[in-house]
């Protein structure tokens, strides 16, 4: 048994190594998102607040404050660097998949099964994208594990004492979740464990112990929400109504979507574990009674999926929380599967993988070739990107081969299906792509320009977030558009950090006497620099970024 452990305790490390540390400083910094948390823990460390979140110098009122406290503590532990930037999410996964290997051992008490489970959760397609991408979805995904465990907690606990204790982590755990992504996170809990409590007849016992989460929530979260409301007074109100209220349930919601927008994105996001997901669904819903702990799991994946999709906003990201528990199922079904002799599925999951793999290499020689005229994504001397994201695909079919080999009795290689993509990726990205969604390399090649310039200005927010961040200064302006920083822009305090279109000729010319003024533009596939514009003295152009160079002008 010590040595099983011990053999997964190493695979597990070196997975986790090869797919979440490794590729973490690969790869530039996409804008907006990545960017943009950079910048806010960034100018939180210089300024020494941690309480109001601030971007390029305005009010940001988008989340609460915990996220960024990762982020901060991960910047100054390993500098301002793009693995820093990166690094607070792939911890942040690494602790729920303890978290998930946890739970399994509390269910099962066997460690090959929690293993399994943890490099199941480890190895999804959704998990690792976002795991190695600056947001703020994996540390909400990683209170929500830690919510749902202390729940198993209370209902596995014989004693008084011990219900208390799991009510108290669920608290803290909902408190944490609260301060890093706001009411949601009550929420999903909540919502999640309605099945469960009526299944298992706890009504009565949720009632009598529910009020020492609610307090230990409240109190953990009270110091930061009294702090943030004396310093910002309007905060809460932005944070509810926007935040919570317009973006889930309003008719403009943001990221507007069907209610089925999450059925195609979960198959997908299940990678390299497709072939498992019906399966491991229709066990936990045949099987409740007899198996109330794959009820829970199935709860805790199909309540947060309903409601993300009967509200009105929807992005990818909001069902990573789902992944936990389905890696928990998945676990459960494969071993039942193995123990009867049941191979069929773990073929059809490796044909699927197969297939994933093959489709990727057809369209990288597709698009190589010049088959596909319309879809021009590399440069003719970028064929070694092609090569390298061809090796990518080759490498998840070869795994999926080898996970069907002997009577697919290795089907546990299909974990080692992401491996060269998630190691080559950072490699393969078209120029054009770089230039237009990873502004760093376009900064540091004007960064003599940049540098001198007294003011700098550009009309994408995303872009902005990368010049501040590069540039280590938090006064850049922003010009034509306000984008997600409108909120910030209207406070009196902030609105010379704006520059419209009618007002930048005389805003210019005045500027132009304090140094030279730089014009960072975005523009859309085809467009020109605007002919309005102040005639610049030079101009440097990458695909759709183009910086307009005014000089000083006595």
């Amino acid at each position: 048994m010590k040595a099983l452990k011990g053999t997964w305790a190493i695979v597990l490390a070196i997975f986790f190594a090869l797919v979440y540390l490794i590729p973490l400083n690969e790869r530039q910094l996409w804008q907006p998102d990545e960017t943009r948390y950079a910048e806010i823990s960034r100018e939180m460390l210089a300024k020494g607040d941690w309480v109001v979140p601030n971007l390029l110098g305005l009010r940001y009122f988008e989340k609460p404050v915990a996220g960024y406290w990762f982020n901060n503590i991960s910047q100054w532990l390993f500098g301002e660097n793009n693995f820093s930037v990166r690094f607070a999410s792939a911890f942040s996964t690494g602790l729920t998949a303890l978290l998930v290997f946890a739970l399994a051992w509390m269910m099962w008490k066997n460690a090959r099964r929690a293993s399994l489970a943890a490099l199941i959760f480890l190895s999804m397609v959704l998990v690792f994208s976002v795991g190695t991408y600056s947001v703020l979805d994996p540390m909400i995904a990683l209170w929500l594990t830690a919510a749902m465990v202390s729940y198993y907690l209370t209902l596995k606990a014989t004693t008084v004492k011990g219900k208390l204790w799991g009510y108290v982590l669920l608290g803290l755990a909902c408190g944490m979740g609260f301060m890093t992504k706001g009411f949601l996170a009550l929420a999903v809990p909540v919502i999640s464990v309605i099945p469960i409590v009526i299944q298992q007849r706890k009504v009565k016992e949720l009632f009598c112990y529910g009020p020492v989460a609610v307090v230990v929530a409240v109190l953990l979260s009270l110091p930061w929400a009294l702090a943030v409301a004396r310093s910002e007074p309007d905060y809460w109100n932005y944070f509810f109504w926007v935040e919570h209220i317009q973006r889930f349930a309003e008719d403009n919601a943001q990221h507007k979507a069907p209610f089925w927008y999450y059925l195609p994105i979960l198959i997908a996001a299940v990678l390299p574990w497709t072939g498992l997901l019906p399966g491991s669904l229709l066990k936990g819903w045949r099987e409740r009674t007899q198996r109330p702990e794959l009820f829970f799991l199935l709860s805790w994946v199909i309540m947060p999926l309903i409601f993300f999709s009967i509200a009105k906003g929807k992005l990818l990201t909001y069902i990573l929380p789902c992944m936990a528990p389905l890696a928990l199922l998945m676990a459960a079904y494969a071993e039942d599967c193995v123990a009867q002799l049941r191979t069929r599925v773990f073929k059809a999951n490796a044909l699927l993988n197969g297939l994933f793999g093959l489709i990727g290499i057809i369209a990288l020689v597709l698009i190589g070739t010049g088959a596909l005229p319309n879809v021009q994504l590399f440069s003719a001397d970028e064929w070694p990107k092609i090569i390298l994201g061809i090796i990518a695909f080759a490498g998840w079919l070869l795994f999926a081969i080898v996970s069907v080999r002997n009577n697919a009795r290795r089907w546990t290689w299909a974990a080692a299906c992401p491996l060269l993509l998630c190691l080559l990726i950072g490699y393969a990205i078209p120029q054009q792509v770089i230039d237009s969604k990873m502004p760093q390399n376009f900064i540091q090649t004007n960064m003599p320009v940049l540098s001198q310039s007294h003011y700098v200005l550009t009309d994408s927010v995303g872009i902005a977030a990368g010049l501040a961040w590069e540039l280590k200064r938090s006064d850049i302006l922003m010009f034509s558009e306000k984008g997600e920083i409108a909120y910030g822009l209207s406070y009196p305090d902030s609105r010379s950090h704006y520059i419209s279109d009618e007002d930048f000729p005389q805003w210019l010319e005045r500027a132009r006497k304090q140094g030279d003024v730089s014009l960072v533009l975005q523009l859309s596939r085809g467009e020109l620099v605007p002919q309005s514009l102040p005639k610049p003295d030079s101009i440097y152009k990458m695909n759709r970024l183009v910086l307009l160079l005014y000089k000083q002008q006595p």
